[in-house]
């Protein structure tokens, strides 16, 4: 089985939610699966870990950092691809805090404006109550290893 290494991107606003993407599949081996996932993607030819996390983290939001410190965690599964290949995934995940939660798509694939339908920030208590599927399953034990808190709010809509 083909290895797949991938960066993973934990990025977090000043109110301490995270960024999620949501993947809608409309075709392929994938087609009908939905789900919410942490910004990210392959490592290119020669590139390491926290480069893939940059250039990463630029192409998909917009965000762009000089450096990204060492991954906080990190997971190996087996995995199919929207085109039905197995790989073994093998993913680094960074901690990212934003400035802001202006996201842009000017760089995304014609495959990532596919199935990237909307994203969201969510809090540690939404992620905690929802029955959406949200990859990867740890992102709470991930989040809360980081330091990443619920911040006390009046705003009702947190």
């Amino acid at each position: 089985m083909r290895e797949r290494r991938s960066s993973r991107l934990l990025i977090i606003s000043a109110s301490e939610k995270v960024l999620l993407f949501k993947f809608s599949h409309r075709n392929g081996a994938l087609a009908g699966e939905e789900y919410w996932a942490t910004p990210g993607g392959g490592l290119e030819d020669g590139e390491t870990f926290q480069c893939a996390a940059i250039r990463e983290l630029r192409e998909e939001t917009g965000i762009t950092v000089s450096s990204v410190g060492e991954p906080i965690a990190d997971r190996e599964f087996a995995m199919r691809l929207p085109s039905g290949e197995m790989v073994m995934s093998i993913e680094r995940y960074f901690i990212v805090r934003a400035g802001s939660q202006k996201v842009s798509r000017l760089e995304w694939t014609p495959h990532e404006n596919e199935v990237m339908a909307d994203y969201r920030w969510w809090s540690i208590c939404a992620l905690k109550a929802t029955r959406e599927t949200v990859w990867p399953e740890s992102l709470i034990e991930m989040l809360e290893k980081a330091g990443v808190r619920e911040k006390a709010t009046l705003d009702p809509a947190r």
